[in-house]
């Protein structure tokens, strides 16, 4: 099983930007996490991070052709109005979860809204590094649902 993280626009600031609002985990360090817990899971978990829209929607594409088995995507901010990355979203077949560390329905009132719940599975937010391995195991389960 293949899955594709999708980190968005800021997130090579992680351990850096906001500790109060992110904490102190750096992207190296979640997409190690991730790495780990896609083993035990038995998934590949290919991560990717951008902080050029344009790049993130090419990425998504060539996840289609590739034919990967789930997406995990944390846009950060493009979440609220990046239409372009959830019309690339919407080519999928396969699940989708979105996750914040977060939780943005406590936060400005802007970060309430996603532009990408209508085609995601489901969404996590709010636990830190935990909602990248909730939604690791939430996109490995639909998957494998999804399969059967």
């Amino acid at each position: 099983m293949r899955v594709l993280m999708l980190h968005g626009i800021n997130h090579n600031m992680f351990g850096k930007r906001d500790p109060i609002q992110y904490g102190t985990v750096t992207l190296a360090e979640i997409d190690g996490q991730l790495q780990s817990l896609g083993r035990e899971l038995g998934a590949e978990v290919e991560s990717f991070q951008t902080n050029s829209e344009s790049a993130m929607c090419e990425r998504i594409h060539q996840g289609f052709a590739d034919g990967v088995d789930a997406v995990l995507i944390n846009a950060g901010a493009w979440t609220h109005y990046s239409y372009g990355i959830r019309d690339a979203l919407a080519i999928l077949t396969v699940p989708i979860v979105e996750l914040h560390m977060s939780n943005i329905h406590a936060r400005e009132s802007f970060r309430h809204h996603s532009v990408f719940a209508e085609i995601a599975k489901g969404q996590i937010c709010g636990f830190g590094l935990d909602s990248y391995l909730l939604g690791l195991r939430a996109a490995v389960s639909a998957a494998s649902q999804a399969a059967r």
